[in-house]
Formats: structure tokens, sequence, C-alpha cells
């Protein structure tokens, strides 16, 4: 199974679609921190706009990008005119949210929503992407890069429409538009450090695969780089290059995140789930867990019960 598909296994995302602006110049549209379990998207699907955050400069965006903020981070996106914007009126419909203003020039339309985490830790996703991803899904022309336009033209005329079941349809449409935005964002000449970018590294599958596979097993560093016919010290400098993390940082996820799936979904002791995912004993998992997700794996398992 390669990457993507193994993270979308463990951390599962679903979709909502909430908004559906119309704008002519000038116009701004202010996003707050998205909550706990959420990544805010953007599709523009018309026009040009441009995009603030705290955690680079400002970005001109065409027809066709997708905007992600996998950190949850505030922003703004705006015409790039300066000018004050033009007072826009919301309209509830039964599917969603329209904003509009009165603009008739550099008319801009964009999709606003949100990728749904669940009750998992989000951090083997959340923590290896970028605060801001951007994906030109107009500009490429890969089997990946179509795709995603018919998607998201598939999305559009559903919101557009709102015919029975679009609710659904779009909610169905915005899961598979997080997969293929990741997949056409790894596929870049420049891909964003991260899980995205060990995609791209063949030399380092053979322990990642094995990580993956195998996360109850004693892995050390050693271990790892034996599977990739590496040193110790390369395969530290080529992992921590690709990634920006340690093989021990994504071990630690990805067992935490087995073992929060277990407490949600089993009736199992907590030892022996601590024992399925690496753990030698109770004592050594409970503050492990705690550690990493600041609770114990009880309190975990009762959060899950109530949500």
């Amino acid at each position: 199974m390669d990457l993507l598909s193994r993270v979308l296994s463990l951390v599962p995302v679903t979709g909502s679609l909430d908004v559906r602006c119309h704008f002519g110049a000038p116009w701004r549209l202010e996003q707050v921190q998205a909550g706990v379990h959420e990544i805010a998207y953007h599709v523009l699907l018309s026009g040009a706009a441009t995009v603030e955050d705290a955690h680079g400069p400002p970005q001109q965006l065409e027809a066709g990008d997708i905007l992600l903020f996998p950190r949850r981070s505030p922003h703004r996106l705006h015409d790039g005119s300066g000018r004050k914007a033009r007072p826009a009126r919301h309209v509830q419909t039964p599917f969603l949210t329209v904003v509009e203003n009165t603009g008739k020039r550099d008319v801009a339309e964009v999709l606003c929503g949100r990728f749904l985490l669940g009750a998992s830790p989000s951090g083997l996703i959340r923590d290896y992407l970028p605060h801001r991803l951007v994906v030109h899904s107009a500009a490429g022309k890969s089997p990946s890069a179509s795709r995603l336009s018919r998607l998201v033209a598939l999305m559009r005329e559903e919101a557009l429409e709102e015919a029975p079941g679009s609710a659904s349809l779009v909610s169905h449409l915005s899961a598979a538009l997080f997969g293929l935005t990741l997949r056409l964002a790894g596929e870049a000449p420049e891909t964003p450090k991260g899980l995205l970018a060990l995609a791209q590294s063949p030399r380092l599958q053979p322990a990642i695969d094995a990580i993956f596979d195998s996360p109850e097993k004693p892995w050390n560093l050693p271990a790892l780089a034996a599977l990739c016919h590496m040193s110790r010290a390369t395969f530290v400098r080529h992992f921590e290059s690709a990634i920006g993390r340690s093989a021990a940082d994504v071990l630690t996820e990805i067992r935490m995140t087995h073992a929060s799936r277990k407490l949600q979904h089993s009736h199992d002791p907590v030892g022996a789930i601590g024992e399925a995912v690496g753990y030698q004993s109770e004592a050594a998992f409970q503050r492990a867990f705690k550690r990493h997700l600041g609770t114990t794996p009880a309190r975990w398992r009762a959060n899950s019960a109530e949500t």
C-alpha cells in the first residue's frame, strides 16, 4: 500500500462544504482558526485572489487552485486591490450559505469547506503538512490534475444546482478532494517537506513500510537503516531531510494513532493495546500516551465514548 493510502486508512477524512461565494471586486473573506478536528479548505472556481496568513508572504491564486490550512491557521482571502470590501449579504439555503456582493468587475467564485478528521489523533496528517498548502489543479497536465479538475467541476455543479442528494454527494466529493489534492501536491517539483516529500523518497520506502506494517516491533535506527541498506548516519540525514522529523517521531505518531483507534473501537485492556503497538509494559504505554496526547488511555477511551 502506498504512503498516502496508509495514512488515510489510519486517519479517515470526511468533508463538508459550507459556503459558496460570488464576489465582485473589491471583496474580502476572513477565516478564523479552524476547529480542533478540522482543516479549512477553499476552492477558487473562477477569477483571482490573494491569500494571507501569519506563516508566509501573500500568495496569488488563480482559477482551479485548491487551498488548505492543515495547521488550523486563521487567514484571509481578498481581491488584492487593497480597497475596502463591498458589503456582502449571506443567504442560507437548505444546503449551504451563499455569500455575495453587488460587484460586477473581476468576479471571483469560491467554495469554502472543512475536512473533518474525526476523533482520532490528527498529528499524522496535520503535523506533517505545511501551514498553508496550495495546489494548482488547472495548470497541471498529469492524470491527477485532470481528475482533480473534473472533481472540482462536479462539486461546483452540485453546489450551484442543489439537487436532491447534493449535500450528501458534496460531502463525499470533499473527502475525495482531500486525497486527490495531497496526491497532486506530492507530484509537484518542489514537494513540501513532510509526508508528501517522504512519499517521493523510494530509498526510505522499506523503513516506512516496516513502521506502518509492524509498529509493534522494537524498531531502532540501526534496524531501520539496515532495511534501507544505509548507514545509521545516512539514514538519519535522508529521513530528516525529507520530512523534517525523526523516524522515532513518525513511529510514535503511528503507534499512538493505532492505539487511539483500538481504544475507541475495542474493549481490549489498556495493557494489551499498549503491547499490541510496541510497548513492553502498561506503565511505559501510559507514560508515552499521556506525553503524546495529553491524557491517559482510559480518559481518551471515555471521551471517545461520550462523543
